[in-house]
């Protein structure tokens, strides 16, 4: 295990690292520098005298990495730490922190192109049924999450399973970041400068998520032939399968994904607001 002091830092911080992680690994991961830059400002703006903390600012101590997951080799997949944060007076805010960095949500909605139009007739939204684990669950239904990929289209495992079974490839011209348009920048309400996303879990992981939004009209023939086919259920040994759900029960069927809810009630209020 070896230590070193965390670039920049004020007071300086000392980052304890594991056997496995070097300190240019830690530095590069993109998911540490978002949490760090994103922590340092947070704490950097406790010096306004407005600011909740100001009598008795938190300062970041220290930062113990307890481990760390790599994907294919060298690439990190996640890093679980514990950053000591308090204040002159002994206090102490909870540290505990799982880096993962930010993914994207996809609501992509269908819509018969018989349906008459700025209507919410018929319309349907794809969801995902596959294991999660870290829910005990084997059989999770969620919004399809994955990335931009460099190409500017959606991608990943939700992606690849879409466009195998329906052929549905979505460019990012065709996306709608829903967050962006629901939610202010922060730094214009409280100073801080948080990703432009949804946190589903802010008390012990970094995630954050936005929520794109892909409306097409199809002919009714074929959304109706997606819907005796994308009914959820899985082949044998089928790891991730597609379930075709309508609009208004989508936060009954998939109220457990915080993806799913979230997406909904973006969609909702800037529908009703005339947004799209």
């Amino acid at each position: 295990m070896s230590t070193f002091t965390l670039p920049d830092s004020s007071p300086p911080v000392s980052v304890n690292l594991t056997k496995d992680l070097s300190k240019d690994q830690l530095l590069s991961f993109p998911a540490f520098k978002n949490w760090i830059s994103t922590l340092q400002h947070s704490l950097s703006i406790q010096q306004s005298e407005d600011h909740t903390f100001h009598a008795a600012p938190y300062k970041l101590r220290n930062i113990d990495i307890q481990s760390v997951d790599f994907f294919g080799g060298e690439r990190i997949g996640f890093i679980k730490l514990k950053a000591e944060v308090s204040n002159d007076n002994g206090e102490t805010l909870p540290g505990s922190v799982f880096l993962r960095g930010g993914s994207v949500g996809m609501m992509i909605i269908l819509q018969p192109d018989d349906a008459p139009k700025d209507s919410e007739a018929d319309k349907h939204v794809i969801l995902t049924l596959q294991p999660r684990i870290p829910a005990g669950s084997l059989s999770l239904t969620e919004l399809p999450a994955g990335m931009i990929d460099d190409s500017g289209t959606f991608a990943g495992a939700a992606a690849k399973e879409i466009k195998e079974e329906i052929g549905l490839e979505i460019p990012q011209d065709q996306l709608t970041d829903m967050t962006k348009l629901a939610l202010p920048s922060t730094e214009g309400t409280t100073g801080e400068k948080l990703q432009q996303g949804t946190y589903p879990s802010p008390g012990g992981c970094d995630e954050f998520v936005p929520i794109f939004l892909h409306q097409r009209r199809v002919p009714r023939e074929q959304l109706n032939e997606w819907q005796g086919k994308l009914t959820g259920l899985r082949e044998h040994g089928e790891k991730i399968t597609l379930k075709l759900v309508s609009l208004e029960k989508l936060w009954r069927e998939g109220g457990r994904d915080a993806k799913v809810l979230a997406g909904w009630a973006f969609y909702e209020e800037l529908r009703k607001e005339g947004r799209f």
